[in-house]
């Protein structure tokens, strides 16, 4: 079947893309990289030509508040319109676990309301809820970092590596839709603070990594089970710290 990626050529969404085409598949990256803008709706009407699903895999460039749910909304609500007129008859996109749970975060907002008007469109659908990547470890430091140190919350974290993203991505991609919110998390618990220190020092980063129950996650305040999925999550099988081992 034709697959055409929004966001196709960034971290997941080139993995997913080759993974798709392995296994006999037409995917087809789109971004404005490749002449397709969601936010204008240049290119969309052609590309997706003869698709049968649309995997939108796509983030905000700003994470400010404002710019990251006019990105989404518009982004989505272009995208379904495009759907809904060339007959695709599957929308999967990618999101977090933990969206509804951490709405004080502009950029959970602005992942909110992108999943609803998904739910509300009505082309048949799939949303994956991803835990947070082993990629992304040192983005989130980044973000909760005040001069040379890296303030977080003790609570518990399961990560997962973006290869096992991709594959439950397109697991769910050629799969019938879900019409509903599928789950997806690495194999290991974590506290996050202790996580955070680990990943730093293997890195040799010299930020020191303090635990402050206050600690906001992208402006969320945390509960200890806040980022954990559900018990129906899928379990992917990379750790981390046999990936730490592959970085070194």
């Amino acid at each position: 079947m034709k697959v055409v990626v929004i966001g196709g050529t960034g971290l997941i969404g080139s993995k997913l893309v080759g993974k798709l085409n392995e296994h006999g598949h037409e995917a087809v990256a789109a971004s404005p990289n490749t002449g397709v803008n969601t936010l204008t709706g240049e290119g969309l009407a052609e590309v997706l030509q003869g698709a049968s699903v649309v995997v939108d895999v796509s983030n905000s460039p700003s994470w400010s508040d404002e710019d990251v749910m006019n990105f989404f909304r518009t982004s989505t609500a272009n995208l379904l319109k495009a759907e809904a007129e060339a007959g695709v008859t599957h929308h999967v996109a990618l999101s977090v676990v933990g969206t509804d749970r951490l709405q004080e975060s502009g950029y959970f907002r602005a992942k909110q309301a992108q999943e609803e008007l998904i739910k509300a469109s009505g082309v048949p659908y799939s949303i994956v809820h991803a835990t947070q990547f082993f990629e992304f470890m040192k983005g989130l430091a980044d973000i909760s970092t005040e001069g040379d140190t890296v303030l977080l919350a003790p609570v518990k974290i399961q990560p997962i590596h973006s290869d096992d993203v991709a594959a439950a991505v397109g697991r769910t991609a050629v799969g019938a839709p879900a019409n509903g919110v599928v789950e997806v998390a690495g194999p290991d618990v974590f506290q996050l603070d202790e996580l955070l220190r680990k990943a730093l020092a293997s890195k040799n980063d010299p930020r020191t990594v303090v635990t402050d129950p206050k600690a906001p996650y992208a402006g969320a305040q945390l509960q200890e089970t806040t980022l954990l999925p559900g018990s129906d999550a899928h379990i992917a099988e990379t750790r981390f710290a046999d990936w730490v081992a592959q970085q070194q």
